[in-house]
C-alpha cells in the first residue's frame, strides 16, 4: 500500500522558497477545524484544540487505511490567525488577543460520515476536552502570497512586515482574508532557529 505524503503531492503549497515571496492560487480543500482565542504558548484552550485535532486526524487516517485501503501521512498543523488590530502580527503585540482557527488538511475522500465515525471512536477512548468544537469544513483560500520562514515563531515579524508593507502593495495587491501559517516542524524536536513555517496571506488585486 502506497502512503501518500501531501507535503510532496502539493509541494507548491507546502514547500515554498525561503528567499522570495511567491504568489499561488490555493484550491479548495477539506480541513479539520477548531476555533479559539489566546496565546498559543500559554492558553489551555489552544492545547486542548490541538489535542482534539490530532486525535481525530490520526483516527481518520486509521479508518481510511482500514476501510478504503488508502494510507497517507497526516498533514501538518495549520492555523488561521487574526485580531481586531492586525498590526499585532507584525509588531509582536498582545498574543492573548489573538483569535485563531487551528486545522489539519484532509484527503478528498474523507467524508462527513467518516468524520462522524472518527469523532465517536475518539470520544469513547480519549474524549479530549475540545472534541465537541471540532468540525470538517471545506476551505477555499484562493490567491495568496507565501514564503517559507526558517527560525523562531517570535521572529516572523520582519518577514510579515515585508510581506504586508512591501510585496503585497508593491505588486498591486491588497489583503483578502486571514493570516495563515503551516507548521512543518515539531517544536519539541527541532531547535527554534531551524523551525520551518509557511507564512501565507490571501490577497486580491487592489481595487
Amino acid at each position: 500500500m502506497t502512503k501518500i505524503d501531501f507535503k510532496k503531492e502539493l509541494k507548491h503549497l507546502y514547500q515554498p522558497a525561503s528567499k522570495k515571496f511567491e504568489v499561488v492560487d490555493v484550491q479548495s480543500m477539506n480541513f479539520l477545524m477548531i476555533d479559539g482565542q489566546g496565546d498559543p504558548n500559554t492558553a489551555q484552550e489552544y492545547q486542548d484544540a490541538v489535542e482534539a485535532l490530532y486525535g481525530v486526524a490520526y483516527k481518520l487516517k486509521f479508518i481510511s487505511k482500514k476501510a478504503l485501503v488508502k494510507d497517507y501521512v497526516v498533514p501538518p498543523l495549520e492555523g488561521l490567525w487574526w485580531a481586531e488590530d492586525m498590526e499585532q502580527f507584525t509588531t509582536g503585540g498582545d498574543k492573548n488577543a489573538w483569535q485563531w482557527t487551528m486545522m489539519i488538511m484532509q484527503p478528498e475522500w474523507v467524508t462527513q460520515e467518516m468524520f462522524d465515525n472518527a469523532l465517536d471512536q475518539v470520544k469513547k477512548t480519549k474524549n479530549p476536552t475540545a472534541l465537541s468544537k471540532l468540525r470538517l469544513e471545506r476551505y477555499h483560500e484562493g490567491l495568496a502570497v507565501q514564503i517559507m520562514h526558517i527560525g523562531s515563531y517570535d521572529n516572523e515579524g520582519p518577514t510579515l512586515g515585508r510581506m504586508h508593507h512591501e510585496f503585497i502593495p508593491g505588486y498591486g495587491y491588497e489583503t483578502n482574508g486571514k493570516h495563515h501559517e503551516i507548521y512543518l516542524s515539531d517544536p519539541r524536536k527541532v531547535a527554534p532557529e531551524k523551525l520551518k513555517t509557511v507564512l501565507r496571506q490571501p490577497v486580491r488585486e487592489k481595487r
